[in-house]
């Protein structure tokens, strides 16, 4: 004969259960995300051949622009471009996107340009977050006036007429960058001779001790013509800046020694030094060297400099 449990066991066993219960229902909650899991009644699953597919994006589907050749990229680059077209907005100030700014719904010569601007930074391999960026500052808005203050100027005749192109550069002649970057300015210079000129102003850091004096030696053989080629002197020997250096350059490009040591201590040459550092300062310029070409802020590689002036020159 079986033996009854107790009343006392029972209860025991129901409250376990009841226990089991409620820690199986709070794992479950959990595993769903959330422990609220009352509320509407479940809805029964949808057939899934009436589920209906995502509309395609725009960038999905190939397409050619007149005058841009994507041949060159590579299937997920080629997305990458399509949508940045597809979403970018026109460089002249209407709502419209480039791909149909390209194809014909507004009229702006900058669209085509601007696509393959895209398109070569694509090709380069850069972020998607950061072309959007460089589209930014390089379309976006007014260009930045600049107050070049009779600043010194190289190419294109030497003059500000007769180019199409100006590379504003804040420079620090003790700064090693500056240096690397001096060589390849004059190259391009050459090679796009009579359309790009080089504006040159002076943007001595703090932390390097003979840059301040060094600009304002450029400036005292600028007095004398001689400002490029102590700018090239002073790039060429940037670990060797001392006054006796200063003066030793000055000496082998036959200035007058005299005038050129009263030229430094000519307190207006310093103020020329410090408010050029100051408008750069206002336009933000932080580190060096910082180039603006026609009032748009250069941010890429140095290596891309020449295919930016090339595409700013239409060629």
């Amino acid at each position: 004969m079986r033996r009854r449990a107790s009343p006392s066991k029972l209860a025991a066993v129901s409250r376990s259960l009841a226990r089991f219960r409620s820690r199986t229902l709070v794992a479950l909650c959990l595993a769903c995300g959330t422990l609220a899991c009352g509320g509407s009644e479940a809805e029964e699953d949808p057939e899934i051949e009436n589920v209906e597919p995502p509309p395609p994006r725009p960038e999905d589907e190939p397409f050619d622009l007149p005058g841009i050749d994507t041949s060159g990229l590579r299937a997920a680059d080629a997305r990458r471009w399509r949508g940045l077209v597809t979403s970018l907005t026109t460089p002249c100030g209407q709502p419209e996107t480039l791909r149909e700014c390209v194809e014909g719904v507004v009229s702006c010569g900058d669209c085509v340009p601007a696509s393959r601007y895209l398109l070569r930074l694509v090709a380069e391999g850069e972020d998607t977050r950061r072309i959007r960026e460089l589209y930014r500052l390089r379309y976006e808005g007014e260009p930045t006036r600049i107050d070049t203050m009779d600043a010194p100027i190289r190419g294109a005749g030497g003059s500000e007429l007769g180019a199409e192109v100006t590379i504003v550069e804040f420079s620090d002649f003790e700064c090693p960058y500056c240096g690397a970057a001096a060589p390849l300015l004059e190259r391009l210079l050459e090679e796009l001779e009579g359309d790009v000129r080089l504006v040159f102003m002076h943007y001595p850091l703090s932390g390097h001790e003979h840059a301040f004096e060094a600009a304002k030696a450029s400036i005292a053989a600028g007095r004398q013509g001689k400002f490029w080629e102590m700018h090239d002197l002073l790039f060429a020997n940037q670990t060797a800046l001392t006054a006796s250096d200063l003066a030793r350059y000055a000496a082998s490009l036959d200035l007058d020694l005299d005038r050129f040591r009263g030229d430094l201590e000519d307190p207006e040459v310093a103020q020329a030094v410090q408010a050029q550092k100051d408008e750069g300062r206002r336009l933000g310029v932080s580190s060096t060297p910082t180039l603006f070409v026609n009032g748009r802020r250069f941010e890429e590689s140095p290596d891309s400099l020449g295919a930016y002036l090339r595409e700013a020159l239409g060629s």
